[in-house]
């Protein structure tokens, strides 16, 4: 199945979900205005780093495509530093140089290796996560002004579906039963990882999760 149509369906369990939850806990599924950006670059980059990462993992080892998406928590860190001044540790920046000189080691960046596109695709999934959870960060230290967890998933699944659903339409692929099976249990883990990564990345600085998530 092409990754665009493994992205829509991945994502509509997961609005499904947040919806099911902002209804139960009566939770407004109006956002606050000034808000409206952070929302935006979070659905933006998080879907680019879903529709990166289905790619990467269709055209690499599943190993390697995970390693890559799994950047993710280290640019979440550069990028808590650059946007929202939390402080690193030494420990801290020799992990994430640390990363870097691994992920090289995957990628192998030469035009002789046939798997330097997807890799880099893959990296780049990692990217646009980090740069995701980074504005998860910065709504979660917004207090009262901020958002809800369960609004926040709601947005970035309804706009990744959105986002999506033009290239579902055009190139469809018919699906059996079995796959739609494990296109909604990935639905479902995925929904539990997007709650549960929300949930910490609002509650604590990233240079505490990143670990956890790595």
């Amino acid at each position: 199945l092409p990754s665009m149509q493994k992205a829509f369906f991945r994502n509509i369990v997961a609005l499904v979900c947040a919806a099911a939850v902002l209804k139960k806990n009566r939770i407004s599924f109006r956002w606050k205005k000034e808000n409206f950006p952070l929302l935006l670059i979070r659905a933006t980059a998080g879907t680019i780093g879903i529709i990166c990462n289905f790619y990467a993992v269709d055209h690499l080892v599943l190993s390697d495509a995970t390693m890559l998406n799994k950047m993710s928590p280290f640019f979440a860190i550069l990028f808590s530093f650059w946007l929202l001044g939390e402080k690193l540790k030494l420990y801290q920046i020799v992990a994430v140089v640390g990363s870097f000189i691994g992920s090289l080691f995957i990628i192998k960046p030469t035009f002789a290796n046939m798997d330097l596109i997807p890799s880099l695709i893959g990296l780049l999934g990692g990217l646009g996560a980090g740069v995701a959870y980074t504005m998860v960060r910065k709504l979660g230290t917004k207090g009262e002004r901020g958002e809800k967890g369960p609004l926040i998933v709601f947005f970035f699944s309804a706009f990744s579906c959105l986002a999506t659903l033009p290239s579902l339409l055009l190139d469809y692929h018919p699906m059996t039963f079995s796959q739609l099976f494990w296109l909604i249990m990935a639905g479902l883990a995925g929904a539990g990882g997007q709650f549960s990564v929300t949930a910490a990345y609002t509650f604590a600085p990233a240079r505490e999760i990143s670990v956890y998530d790595y």
